[in-house]
């Protein structure tokens, strides 16, 4: 079942094209990652597929609604974590997912024992009362995950999500990622960590200067060109990982 699809998408900044006619479809279930260097477009992808910014041409559905015309019933389905922390640094750690649940009509009573248990899954149970600016930022991106999911959507749009992890913290996350797969949840991915993209993505979409230039499963690639993701990644961009 396709779940989003584009279609010779566009968007224009200013006279500059950050996405050039783009085409690619997502399918129920599957983890889709958008890998290439800092400004090749893949962000601004994920920004036209939650309908934060509108597309200059070209189209774009998810779950059979237009980005343009229906983004209330696509933003109802869906979760974001975002590469910005846009947590409210003036409420206490529950009360950030509890809020963010009246966005979907969730009562309290419904919100409240499932944030306490999505922060135990990612290591926070301890840290509910706590203030933001208590939290390191390795905490902030899990708690980012968490709330991202507390409304239980349908697609879950992942921008960067382990930046700032160490290695404990990155595994759990990864675990908590591999529970939605199995759930049947479709995931969006974009990451610099090639380890990251071979452990959780069906296939990937490697791009650079806006433009796609190839679409496969990692072992597919791997396979075809030799070597681990990340020589795949430069062989093919022939740029380094980040600008």
């Amino acid at each position: 079942m396709e779940i989003i699809t584009a279609r010779d998408l566009i968007k224009d900044y200013d006279g500059l094209r950050a996405v050039d006619r783009v085409s690619f479809t997502i399918i129920k279930g599957e983890c889709f990652g958008f890998l290439g260097p800092n400004g090749a477009g893949k962000t601004t992808i994920m920004r036209i597929i939650y309908c934060f910014l509108p597309p200059t041409g070209g189209e774009v559905r998810v779950l059979g609604h237009d980005v343009t015309r229906e983004p209330s019933l696509i933003k109802s389905r869906m979760g974001v974590m975002p590469q910005d922390d846009s947590l409210d640094l003036d409420l206490s750690v529950i009360q950030n997912l509890v809020v963010y649940g009246r966005y979907f009509d969730m009562p309290k009573r419904k919100t409240l024992p499932l944030a306490e248990k999505l922060l135990a899954s990612v290591g926070l149970a301890d840290k509910m009362k706590a203030n933001i600016r208590e939290l390191s930022g390795g905490m902030k991106r899990s708690l980012l995950l968490v709330r991202s999911i507390v409304n239980d959507p349908d697609v879950i749009i992942l921008d960067e999500p382990t930046t700032g992890l160490d290695p404990h913290s990155r595994q759990m996350v990864w675990r908590r990622l591999e529970d939605l797969k199995r759930q049947g949840k479709t995931l969006l991915l974009t990451t610099h960590y090639m380890e990251e993209a071979e452990r959780l993505c069906d296939r990937v979409a490697i791009m650079d200067r806006g433009k796609i230039i190839v679409i496969a499963s990692p072992k597919d690639l791997m396979g075809e060109h030799g070597g681990n993701l990340e020589a795949v990644y430069l062989k093919l961009t022939g740029r380094k990982l980040e600008d």
